[in-house]
């Protein structure tokens, strides 16, 4: 692990200690696992995080509206036999209620949304509904033709995603368990030199790797995270929030505490909110 960063740091203290805890929509459909681990930590890091089922949205019990931020959690959304977050994505796209609910919350200039593992693959295919996302790739099986379930490496890069503001060049180990992750795209070139990559697999060293199994998925420049122009919308592959707090890690450095690595992209959403 090599951070760029004070993992330790609670930059999202001073807002925390005013007593206001925006309201974080943690989404889940049939199938999907992550939910606790997701809302545990944007608790942690001030908000009050409300689990918001597809059901809620799609019968008008919920709204968008009362929430700030959206989060899609990893998982296996119906069984993903239409393929990877595929038959989520559609859950929202031929619904009327919900597809002018998303797009209504994609286009509020205030509001932050987080896309992890199927709920990555989800938000990827949804990229027509979030405004600066037009660049974004779709995700399919695995190089290896298996489900990857380790530990990987991931460098975080340059590029506009608030959550991962002032982490640029960290080098952080990650919870990856996908069997679709490899990146799909038809100018995979022009992803690349797009300033929107915000994350990818890399080697003991720190650099990029396309070699298996430090790449996992086989995906071309390693890339695992991307971001949208304005940095509001980032989906990614591994699960941060499962490595949240230091004991999570199978790892960790002697000098890490409480915190993880990954507890920052946390507090900069809640910094991002203000």
């Amino acid at each position: 692990a090599q951070l760029s960063y004070d993992q330790d740091l609670d930059i999202a203290l001073p807002f925390i200690n005013k007593g206001i805890r925006p309201r974080v929509a943690i989404l889940r459909e049939q199938g999907v696992n992550g939910q606790l681990e997701m809302a545990a930590a944007f608790d942690k890091a001030g908000f009050t995080s409300v689990d918001v089922h597809m059901s809620d949205i799609l019968s008008g019990r919920v709204s968008l509206r009362d929430f700030i931020g959206l989060v899609a959690c990893g998982g296996f959304s119906y069984g993903d036999v239409l393929g990877a977050g595929g038959g989520w994505a559609k859950s929202v796209l031929f619904n009327s209620r919900a597809r002018d609910e998303f797009s209504a919350f994609f286009n509020r200039p205030e509001t932050f949304s987080l896309g992890v593992c199927n709920g990555c693959q989800m938000l990827s295919q949804l990229k027509d509904l979030i405004p600066h996302a037009e660049l974004w790739p779709r995700f399919v099986r695995n190089t290896s033709e298996s489900f990857e379930a380790r530990t990987a490496l991931v460098r975080i890069e340059k590029s506009p995603s608030l959550f991962f503001k002032d982490m640029e060049g960290s080098v952080m180990p990650i919870a990856v368990a996908h069997g679709e992750g490899r990146v799909l795209h038809s100018n995979v070139e022009a992803l690349n030199n797009s300033g929107l990559v915000a994350a990818r697999f890399a080697d003991a060293t720190g650099l990029a790797t396309q070699t298996y199994p430090l790449n996992p998925n086989g995906s071309p420049f390693a890339i695992t995270s991307v971001t949208s122009t304005d940095g509001r919308a980032t989906i990614l592959m591994p699960h941060p929030e499962r490595v949240f707090r230091g004991v999570q890690n199978s790892w960790q450095p002697k000098e890490w505490q409480q915190d993880g690595a990954w507890m920052r992209m946390f507090r900069n959403a809640r910094v991002f909110v203000g």
